[in-house]
């Protein structure tokens, strides 16, 4: 990863010593043109030193403009140095530097940039090894200090960021990281923005994106889970029944001093239950005993036979 890193840089670097006007460029090579031009139309009507001064003349105009002028876009600021010292930023839009004396050394960006990084195999506090991917916004707010304070502000960030990360997962315990992730990225956050902040660059927001654990481990957190939501399936259960049963003695009460309500109680039950034709009812004995069930259930069964044969 360190590789990679170190190319990027040296890649930005490249790209922003080569960071060339296209305005400029059109310039030059028009200007090239007229040389051309006025060498090719000149050439039997002036003298050599003429035609020679007229194609050096513009191809110098042409090289200054192609070096000196310098677009910057609305979100770039240029770092200019002159003979090696810091002289001030430059941009947005036209601005102009002194060929070989002045230098253009990098343009910093300052939209809102996002950084991918992850701590792999970390142990937690509870010595659990983890993979943790997470994204960082970050956005550079003084570009001199980008510029001057730190080799690779892109590199920088992404290993503080890399770091913070393993320093904060080996102070929680797998628990705390699983269910505490808004915690985990506002600390992230204010560790991050803690050591970018002499560089320039503040810190927006960091998010987690994804925790990777063990397999083995997975797989026994996940029967844990399910034996816990079966433990509280049968309290939840048992809680019903006790409830039921309450009710049913509550209601109970109602008929301890009222055997009539109880007799006409019974008659609806078995009503309920035989008026459907074929159906089967199952009393216990004590029942048929208490309430007289019996001679309520042979009454009802002649009912029922008996309505068929007037209907007829």
């Amino acid at each position: 990863m360190n590789t990679k890193f170190a190319k990027a840089g040296n890649e930005k670097r490249k790209k922003d010593d080569q960071h060339i006007s296209p305005i400029a460029a059109t310039l030059f090579g028009l200007f090239l043109i007229i040389a051309m031009m006025g060498a090719i139309m000149g050439g039997d009507r002036y003298p050599d030193v003429l035609v020679t001064m007229w194609v050096v003349g513009w191809t110098l105009i042409g090289t200054y403009l192609l070096f000196a002028m310098k677009v910057a876009s609305q979100w770039e600021k240029a770092v200019v140095l002159r003979l090696g010292k810091f002289i001030g930023l430059k941009g947005p839009g036209l601005f102009w530097v002194i060929p070989v004396i002045d230098t253009a050394v990098m343009w910093i960006d300052h939209r809102v940039a996002v950084t991918s990084f992850s701590a792999e195999k970390t142990l937690t506090k509870d010595t659990v090894p983890v993979d943790v991917d997470a994204v960082l916004f970050w956005v550079v707010w003084d570009a001199e200090k980008a510029a001057l304070e730190v080799t690779d502000y892109n590199a920088a960030i992404s290993w503080a960021a890399q770091t913070a990360l393993r320093e904060i997962i080996g102070q929680m315990s797998l628990a705390d990281i699983l269910v505490g992730r808004a915690k985990m990225d506002a600390e992230l956050q204010r560790i991050i923005d803690e050591r970018t902040t002499p560089w320039g660059v503040t810190v927006q927001s960091v998010e987690i994106r994804d925790i990777v654990i063990p397999q083995d481990l997975e797989d026994a957190m996940s029967r844990q889970a399910q034996a816990e939501r079966e433990r509280q399936a049968r309290v939840i259960l048992g809680e019903s029944e006790q409830q039921i049963a309450a009710s049913f003695a509550e209601a109970s009460k109602a008929y301890i001093d009222n055997p009539t309500a109880l007799h006409l109680r019974a008659m609806n039950m078995l009503f309920e239950g035989l008026k459907q034709k074929g159906a089967l009812v199952i009393v216990p004995s004590s029942a048929v005993d208490s309430m007289n069930l019996g001679g309520l259930s042979g009454m009802v069964s002649m009912a029922q036979n008996n309505v068929p044969k007037e209907s007829k």
